[in-house]
C-alpha cells in the first residue's frame, strides 16, 4: 500500500459541519465535523456502535440529520433524496455488501451504471473492474447471491465504481472476511485511489488496515470526533497504538483519555 497517492486538492469534496443524527430518541452522532479532500482516502475509526455507519448513512441521504450541514462538491446535500445524491456523483458501499442476489454479476454491475448514458465509458469501466477483480469476470453470468462473502464485497465495490463517482463511501469492507482476503480488498481500494484518483471515505474497525491505506483519519467515540490527524501521525500516537492497534508498552491497560483536537487542513 505504498504507491504514490494522486494529487490531493486543498478544497474539500465533502464537508460535514456539526452534524447530529438519531434513531428515535437515541443520538447516534453528535456534532460531527469532518472533511474529505478530492483525491485522498480519509478514514473514520471507532469501535462497534461508535456511529461510523451512521455518518455514511447521513451523508448519502438514507438517514436525515437532526441538525448540521453537509456539502458535496460545494453544494448542500443535507437531507436530500438518496437518488439525487447518487446523481451528483456519490456512491455508497453499505455494510454487509447488499448486492442484488437474484441478478447476475454483470447485471449488478450494470445497475451501478444506471445513471450513465455513455455506453463506451460503461464498457471500459466494466473491463476495469474485471481487471481489478478477475473472479468477477469468471462469474459474470452467475447470480450474485451464489458468490462468497469476499466475492460479494468485490462486487459491491465494483458496482460503486461503475457509477464513475467523485466520491465512494466504503462501510466496513473487512467485515466477515479472512485476514488474507481483507488484505487483498484493501490493496485494491488503494489501487483504485492511486490509479483512478477516486476519492474515498472509509469507515472501518480494522484500524491497522485503515491507517495504512488512508491519508487522513478521524477517531470516533460515542458519536463524537475525539481526534484527527494524518494517518502517519495517528499510527504513532500512544492512544491509537494501545486501543486500536493492540500495542502496549507497559503491558497495563489504563483508562482511556482523549484530548479533543481539531486540526482543519
Amino acid at each position: 500500500m505504498s504507491a504514490v497517492p494522486p494529487a490531493i486538492s486543498d478544497d474539500p469534496v465533502l464537508k460535514l459541519l456539526n452534524v447530529e443524527s438519531a434513531y428515535g430518541p437515541i443520538k447516534a452522532i453528535r456534532g460531527v465535523s469532518l472533511q474529505v479532500r478530492r483525491g485522498e482516502i480519509a478514514t473514520v475509526l471507532g469501535s462497534n456502535g461508535a456511529g461510523k455507519s451512521t455518518i455514511l448513512k447521513t451523508i448519502s441521504g438514507i438517514l436525515d440529520p437532526n441538525r448540521g450541514s453537509i456539502e458535496f462538491k460545494g453544494q448542500a446535500i443535507t437531507a436530500r433524496d438518496p437518488a439525487y445524491i447518487v446523481q451528483q456523483g456519490l456512491s455508497h458501499v453499505p455494510e454487509g455488501r447488499e448486492v442484488f442476489p437474484l441478478l447476475s454479476v454483470r447485471d449488478n454491475l450494470l445497475m451501478g451504471a444506471y445513471t450513465r448514458h455513455d455506453r463506451d465509458g460503461v464498457a471500459r469501466d466494466m473491463e476495469t473492474v474485471f481487471n481489478y477483480f478477475p473472479i468477477l469476470r469468471e462469474r459474470a453470468a452467475q447470480d450474485a447471491g451464489l458468490l462468497s462473502g469476499g466475492q460479494q464485497q468485490m462486487l459491491a465495490i465494483s458496482r460503486a465504481l461503475m457509477a464513475d463517482p467523485d466520491l465512494i463511501l466504503l462501510d466496513e469492507p473487512s467485515l466477515g472476511l479472512s485476514p488474507k482476503l481483507t488484505k487483498e480488498i484493501f490493496e485494491i481500494v488503494v489501487r483504485i485511489n492511486r490509479e483512478r484518483g477516486t476519492t474515498l471515505l472509509l469507515v472501518e474497525q480494522n484500524a491497522n488496515m485503515a491507517l495504512n491505506a488512508a491519508d487522513y483519519g478521524y477517531v470516533l467515540e460515542n458519536g463524537r470526533i475525539v481526534m484527527e490527524d494524518t494517518c502517519a501521525h495517528l499510527r504513532e500516537k500512544d492512544d491509537i497504538k494501545e486501543f486500536y492497534l493492540g500495542m502496549k508498552e507497559d503491558g497495563v491497560r489504563g483508562e482511556r483519555r482523549w484530548k479533543k483536537k481539531k486540526t482543519w487542513r
